[in-house]
């Protein structure tokens, strides 16, 4: 069986992750098409091997069996008007704009309903390939599409599906914006370690691998994350002190607030850029 074709309306820094962890999985290049009319984007798709690559979209990138639609928020009218009624009726449509729901995609790419839309919620590890990345469908009749949507998403990490779209505004708070708040973590520990007398660079090593290592060992362990804790924390001992001392600021009361703060606000952007 034939390999599906996938064209990318936009060609950034995370199209540009996706179809480059695409064809070093496997995937054929010259089965992926980017439609950027940026010069950057089109030269850094012919640096991975792509050779569909156009300013602007033909009747044959809309005929992929998917269409990923990958450009900012704030210009998707702009980006997307010049699709309307041209895209295949048997296309599925996967998006990683944020903030723009399946009706309103569906409505500017003038699809009879959202069947064939698939949105998602990735977030910057995908650029090295360790992605986190929400997924949601209104229909389960496209499960080729489904399949397809999350085969593309895989290839820059892990994905999981939501059963409402509304989820995808929870996501947003815990993965999406969730490298940022352990980046202010390992940025925290290093400034503590370097307030304590240790230089920079040692202390950013320290801080980063052990930030790698807890996440490594937490994906291989059966145990859950409280274990893993209790595991390092001996009665008595250092880890005691600080994970005391961590609860004693509501550590857990500040991340809740924080969360609660990201959620709205990711309802609120989707507000604003609904269509």
């Amino acid at each position: 069986m034939s390999e599906p074709k996938i064209t990318f309306i936009g060609g950034g820094n995370m199209a540009r992750a996706i179809y480059r962890g695409l064809v070093e999985s496997g995937f054929p290049a010259e089965n992926i098409g980017v439609v950027d009319p940026s010069e950057a984007a089109q030269s850094a798709a012919r640096a991975s091997g792509l050779i569909r690559i156009a300013e602007s979209a033909t009747d044959a990138d809309l005929s992929a069996d998917l269409i990923v639609l990958a450009v900012k928020p704030q210009i998707t009218d702009i980006a997307l008007s010049p699709l309307a009624h041209r895209v295949s009726s048997t296309a599925t449509v996967l998006s990683i704009i944020a903030g723009i729901n399946s009706a309103s995609l569906a409505n500017l790419l003038g699809l009879p309903n959202d069947d064939a839309v698939v949105r998602s919620m990735p977030n910057t590890p995908a650029l090295v390939g360790e992605g986190m990345t929400g997924l949601f469908s209104n229909s389960d009749q496209r499960a080729h599409g489904r399949i397809l949507a999350e085969r593309v998403m895989s290839a820059v990490g892990q994905c999981v599906w939501v059963s409402n779209e509304s989820d995808l505004d929870l996501v947003t708070a815990i993965s999406g914006s969730g490298p940022a708040y352990f980046f202010l973590f390992m940025e925290s520990l290093a400034d503590a370690a370097v307030e304590l007398g240790m230089s920079p660079q040692t202390a950013h090593q320290l801080s980063v691998q052990t930030a790698l290592g807890a996440a490594k060992l937490a994906q291989a362990s059966d145990d859950g994350l409280a274990k893993l804790r209790e595991n390092v924390t001996s009665p008595g001992g250092t880890t005691e002190q600080a994970i005391e001392s961590f609860e004693a600021s509501e550590l857990r009361a500040i991340v809740m607030s924080a969360t609660r703060a990201a959620k709205k606000r990711s309802i609120e952007l989707s507000e604003e850029f609904g269509l």
